[in-house]
Formats: C-alpha cells, sequence, structure tokens
C-alpha cells in the first residue's frame, strides 16, 4: 500500500478515448486522460497519508500531511509490500497486480465515482539488494478495480457489490472449490471501493454440526507514520459462524478497519459443500441516524448437514444429551408428561417417553416401580461423520 499522490494540474491525454479539452489544467476534460510518470508518482513530498481522506464525498483537505512526520528515506510513503507476499518460494503460481485509483468531490457529488479504479499486471523478478525487481506488463484495464482481475482470470469467482446507504461500495469476491478429501476450501475477497465508513467485521454463517479449520486472514501494512493500527483482526468460530473483526471505533479511530481502495482476503475449510447464504459486513464508522451498522452480501457458505433421526434434541451432535429428558418437560397432576408444554420433537422413541412419565410419577409418588421396566436402553446410532471440508482459492495480496 502507498499514500495518496495529489494532483497539481489536469493534463488532457487520450489514452482513454477521443477527449474533449478543457481550457486550463484546474479540471479534467470529457473524455480526458491525467497520466503520470512512476517518479512524478513516487515523489514523496506529494504523498499524502490517507486519513485525510474521504472518499465517499471525495473531499481531502488543500494542506495536506498536517502533523504527519518526515518521509522516510527512500521507501517512505512509496508503495510497499511484504516481502513474503513477493517470495516466489512461498507464492508458487501467484498472479500479481497493481491498482490506482482517482478521488474527487465533483466525481463523488455526480454519483460516477464507482468506476476511477484501474488494474495493471506485473511480474516479479529476482531479489537484489534486499528488494525484488517489479515489472509491469500488459495493458491497464481501465475503470475497474483489482478485485475483478480475480474474476478475469477465474470464471469460478462471483463478484457481488454492497452498497452503504448514504456512503460509499463495498465488492464481495467469492469461490468455493473441492479440496477432493471430503472437505471444501472457502475463499471470500471484500475490496472497499469508496465508503467512509468502513469495514470492521465480516461473518459468514455456519451451521451447527460443521467442522470449520484452517481459518485465514489477509490485510495491508500500514507505514511510514500513518497512525492506522496493524493489528490484524481476530476470529471467532462460535455463534454459528465464522466472523473476523477488528477493532471499534469506539476504542479507537485509528483501529485496523478496511478502509476504501483496500482489500482483505478471507478463508476456511469446511466440512460441508456450499449452498446460498448471507454473510454480513459490519462498518466501523457510525453513520447518520437511522443508517445501518452493517450490510448484507449474497454470497455461499456451508451448508447445514443432513437431519439425524439420532439426533433428538436437534444440536447437530449424537451423544448421551440426546437420551435425557428435555429440560421443558413439566409433570401433569396425575404423574404424567405434559406432552403440550415438552415442546419435544414428536419423534421421540415410546421407551423415552415412558421413561418420562416413570420419572414424573415417582416424584408424585404414584408408583414404586415403573410399569414398564427398562431394563437397558439402547443408545441411537451415531451417523456416520459426513466428510467434507473447505477450498482455499488465495488470491495474490492486492496492495
Amino acid at each position: 500500500m502507498g499514500w495518496g499522490k495529489h494532483g497539481f494540474t489536469a493534463l488532457q491525454g487520450t489514452l482513454c478515448g477521443a477527449c474533449t479539452p478543457s481550457s486550463s489544467g484546474t479540471w479534467l476534460g470529457v473524455g480526458c486522460s491525467d497520466p503520470y510518470s512512476a517518479g512524478l508518482n513516487g515523489s514523496q513530498s506529494g504523498l499524502g497519508t490517507r486519513t485525510e481522506i474521504n472518499a465517499a464525498t471525495g473531499v481531502f483537505p488543500g494542506s495536506y500531511n498536517v502533523g504527519m512526520p518526515a518521509a522516510p528515506a527512500t521507501i517512505g510513503r512509496r508503495i510497499q509490500v511484504n516481502a513474503n507476499d513477493l517470495n516466489p518460494s512461498l507464492n508458487a503460481g501467484a498472479i500479481y497486480l497493481a491498482e490506482g485509483q482517482y478521488i474527487h468531490p465533483g466525481d463523488a457529488a455526480a454519483g460516477n465515482d464507482n468506476n476511477n479504479g484501474s488494474w495493471r499486471l506485473f511480474t516479479v523478478g529476482s531479489l537484489s539488494s534486499g528488494a525484488y525487481t517489479l515489472t509491469p506488463t500488459g495493458a491497464t484495464n481501465q475503470q475497474q478495480p483489482a478485485i475483478q482481475a480475480w474474476r478475469s482470470f477465474d470464471s469460478a469467482v462471483t463478484l457481488v457489490n454492497a452498497d452503504v446507504v448514504n456512503d460509499g461500495r463495498f465488492i464481495l469476491g467469492y469461490k468455493v472449490t473441492d479440496n477432493g478429501n471430503g472437505t471444501w476450501r472457502y475463499e471470500y475477497a471484500v475490496q472497499n471501493i469508496n465508503s467512509h465508513r468502513s469495514g470492521q467485521s465480516f461473518s459468514v454463517p455456519v451451521p451447527a454440526g460443521v467442522t470449520v479449520t484452517n481459518v485465514g486472514f489477509h490485510d495491508v501494512d500500514y507505514h511510514s507514520g500513518d497512525m492506522y493500527s496493524n493489528t490484524d483482526w481476530s476470529v471467532s468460530t462460535s455463534g454459528g459462524a465464522v466472523t473476523w473483526s477488528g477493532g471499534t471505533y469506539a476504542t479507537s479511530q485509528n483501529s485496523n478497519a478496511l478502509r476504501f481502495s483496500t482489500l482483505y482476503n478471507f478463508w476456511f475449510d469446511a466440512s460441508r459443500p456450499p449452498a446460498n447464504a448471507n454473510a454480513i459486513l459490519g462498518l466501523f464508522r457510525p453513520g447518520a441516524a437511522g443508517d445501518p451498522n452493517s450490510v448484507t452480501i449474497a454470497t455461499q457458505a456451508p451448508s447445514a448437514p443432513a437431519s439425524n433421526p439420532s439426533d433428538l434434541n436437534n444440536d447437530g451432535v449424537v451423544n448421551a444429551a440426546d437420551l435425557m429428558p428435555p429440560t421443558s418437560a413439566r409433570c401433569s397432576r396425575r404423574g404424567r408428561v405434559d406432552r403440550a408444554r415438552r415442546g419435544h420433537a414428536a419423534r421421540v422413541a415410546s421407551r423415552q417417553r415412558s421413561t418420562d412419565e416413570h420419572q414424573c410419577m415417582k416424584r408424585r409418588g404414584a408408583v414404586q416401580r415403573p410399569r414398564l421396566a427398562c431394563s437397558s436402553i439402547d443408545l441411537p446410532r451415531a451417523a456416520q461423520p459426513v466428510q467434507a471440508d473447505s477450498m482455499i482459492a488465495r488470491s495474490a495480496p492486492l496492495t
């Protein structure tokens, strides 16, 4: 990730097609392009912290970097990538690309700011003097966010737009792959295009009885004095979901959030094949009164295991708890189980019902011995485990 380049004049180029140039460099003509050389874009004095930018409104200060430290030598404020993400031995078959995105208040006000990103491939060369040689290749894919590249190279990927009320856009990409060993890998990528509210959590539903393993997460590293936290999001696999979450806005406004022009990856393996589901993207910054605090996004997630007739209490597990009387069982005045209040499934074996009634009658003192002697109770046969898992299609980190 790099800091933001603050422009100072608009060229009137034709890289986008026919150009109707403006009369000055203070605004860009219709259909015109404003290209910069790498040397100019990498000029450290012109690079500003992203913390000052509201990507949803396009507003940023005229005097930038107020209170920020001087740029560290050589790579300060410029695009930096973790060396492990570039190491060929750790990323066999990886595809690398870079993205640039324009932010402007006029474009945001016109509702025309969802196509301001473009991406281009590059190759990773040998390691020399502590740095890898990166070489751009191919044409620039104009007016496409970087996440579109994943779909371009893999037709199994699905992309879904998620627009936040009174704010900006996220895009979710997802892919599920059969690992071939009874498990499936679920991979998700979420790119914040221009949401100022940013992302604070990402949650995928997981039904009871599904085994989840190999949970992973990948984000970006802030640098050069940027005040944002680099603490990785934590993960929870309880409560019927896999949920990744960062710090809250209430705790610190500089918590690690999924901010504009940034992409985070999430993945896990699961023991069930996919089914249609809804993921939940929690938002970081508070919105206006009445604005939602999360966004629901259509996706795929592990399906529920088939119903097991031996799972009498419907908790997804066959164990001794299936033989216990329901906690809601009540005794009637005659010492019988009040089935109207039990709320237990009608399929419970009659032997179990008789045992329940006997317990009720003993508590009432109605009998000294059961009418139906149950010298032994056969445990329900445990269903054979359904092997499944999930697959990860790790895309190259987009930083």
